[in-house]
């Protein structure tokens, strides 16, 4: 069987090719009633756009290029997944750059880069205020930063600050020694990401308000491995008990599995609080700061379609804050 086109499209709504068009290009001239019928059509018909017919009919590619560190992590699988969600609805599909690297960001500061042949670009996670302001960033398309802030470009962020501040107030009311453990960076600071220092200064803070001391701090690169070796030291030289605030996720399930290797009874030998609140959080029973990852992406996403559809006014700032989740571990 042939595949429907458009032409099938607009016969069965009883529209022509420009409406649906229209539709297609999320228009605001279609009346709502037609937009539906059209969408329904196009989901009974199973038609799928021709994104090399609409490249060539309206100059755009239908495409955004998305460029973040890593896609390996729970964060950005589910921040793809509010991002790709919006943009899909809108018919754009969606190109991803793995940074992993410093010289890869250095390759794609440059305009002539397949990154910046898409309609639109969205930035995560990395501080690229000062790139923003020396104007190495070619951003003649919309550009959204997300996980990430500056007064330059529409962004959307977690006010990490306000979370570490969180997680230190309430260690402050857990009896026993204070521990943290933070994420380390390998790249250098033009190029790093700012969420973990906010959150260890917003924690700082809390504990200094409520006069109790950190006892000890460790750092930890951003994979399984070296969370583990991470939580073996950290139990090696704590005194319990005492209270944990790791400030990934991944770093506290490492240190539940640690505990549990030990013999340690946690939420009384050991507390530990987490930060992102992934889907396996609760299971495990985790205290942590919940993070509405996924809502990111879709109001980053949202902020670009609509500079895509013509939005013309001063850069836009959607600050998320996240909500501290109290269970078992703490």
């Amino acid at each position: 069987m042939r595949k429907p086109t458009i032409q099938d499209v607009a016969r069965a709504a009883g529209v022509g090719v420009g409406t649906v068009s229209r539709v297609l290009n999320n228009h605001p001239s279609v009346k709502q009633a037609t937009r539906e019928t059209v969408l329904r059509l196009i989901t009974e018909l199973d038609y799928t756009p021709n994104p090399h017919a609409r490249r060539i009919a309206g100059g755009k590619s239908y495409t955004i290029s998305v460029l973040l560190p890593v896609v390996t992590t729970e964060f950005y699988v589910r921040l793809l997944d509010g991002l790709e969600t919006a943009f899909q609805d809108a018919r754009y599909d969606v190109a991803i750059f793995p940074l992993l690297d410093r010289s890869r960001l250095e390759r794609y500061l440059g305009s002539h880069t397949l990154a910046y042949q898409a309609d639109g670009l969205v930035m995560a996670t990395y501080n690229l205020t000062a790139l923003l302001s020396e104007r190495r960033l070619r951003t003649q398309q919309p550009t959204v930063l997300v996980d990430a802030h500056s007064d330059n470009v529409d962004c959307v962020y977690m006010d990490n600050v306000a979370g570490g501040r969180l997680a230190g107030e309430h260690a402050a009311t857990l009896p026993g020694h204070i521990y943290a453990t933070w994420v380390e960076t390998e790249l250098d600071q033009l190029f790093t990401t700012r969420v973990f220092e906010e959150r260890r200064n917003g924690f700082l803070a809390a504990l200094g308000a409520a006069g109790r001391p950190l006892k000890a701090e460790f750092t930890s690169s951003f994979d399984s491995l070296a969370a583990r070796n991470t939580a073996s030291t950290l139990l090696d030289q704590a005194e319990f008990p005492c209270v944990v605030f790791a400030s990934a996720d991944l770093l506290a399930g490492a240190l539940l599995d640690e505990a549990a290797l030990r013999g340690l009874e946690v939420g009384r030998d050991l507390r530990v609080i987490g930060y992102d609140d992934q889907p396996w959080a609760a299971s495990r029973q985790l205290t942590t700061l919940h993070q509405p990852v996924e809502s990111m992406g879709h109001e980053a996403a949202s902020l670009l379609l609509s500079r895509l559809g013509g939005h013309k006014g001063p850069p836009r700032v959607r600050k998320f804050l996240p909500r501290l989740v109290l269970r078992g571990t703490a």
